[in-house]
């Protein structure tokens, strides 16, 4: 999964070869359909009151945005091996907590970056409050983090096993 440290990301093999793969198809067979839905536009005359040339170069843009942050990404990441299952809270790993000690009140999270989120799991950011305060932490540790208004939150970690998405 995903680990920042500075401006290194770790990722498993298998996150780094899907990411290659996603900026392949983007920097070839894609930039070919969106040239070709903005040539298409263009022949249909005055750009200005266009909405299909508008939206494809949105489209473009947007396309564009995201290579650049899969180069950088991917000019940045060590490839390594996913999270042991040692109980300790790491990127990578899907982390049960149980709020203010609250068995009853839990949330089942991925810790990992944006890369990895699903509709399948909520993913929360190593570097998000909640994310930065429980990494480390073993299976039964309390963990503290800040909320948004300045104060202290506390959770007790419940389970953290690696993700196998």
């Amino acid at each position: 999964m995903t680990q920042t440290s500075e401006n290194v990301t770790w990722l498993t093999q298998e996150a780094y070869n899907k990411l290659k793969d996603e900026l392949e198809y983007l920097t070839g067979p894609a930039r070919t359909e969106i040239a070709a839905k903005i040539a298409a536009a263009r022949e249909e005359g005055d750009l200005r009151e266009n909405g299909g040339y508008h939206a494809a170069k949105e489209e473009q843009g947007k396309q564009e945005l995201r290579v650049r942050q899969l180069t950088q990404l991917l000019e940045n990441a060590k490839v390594g091996e996913p999270p042991a299952s040692n109980g300790a809270v790491a990127p990578g790993m899907v982390v049960t907590i149980a709020f203010d000690g609250d068995e009853d009140d839990t949330l089942t999270f991925l810790l990992a970056s944006r890369e990895y989120a699903s509709s399948d799991i909520e993913t929360y950011s190593p570097q998000s409050p909640l994310g930065s305060g429980v990494i480390g932490h073993k299976v039964g540790d309390d963990a503290e983090y800040e909320l948004p208004n300045g104060k202290k939150a506390s959770v007790k970690i419940l389970k953290a096993e690696p993700y196998n998405g």
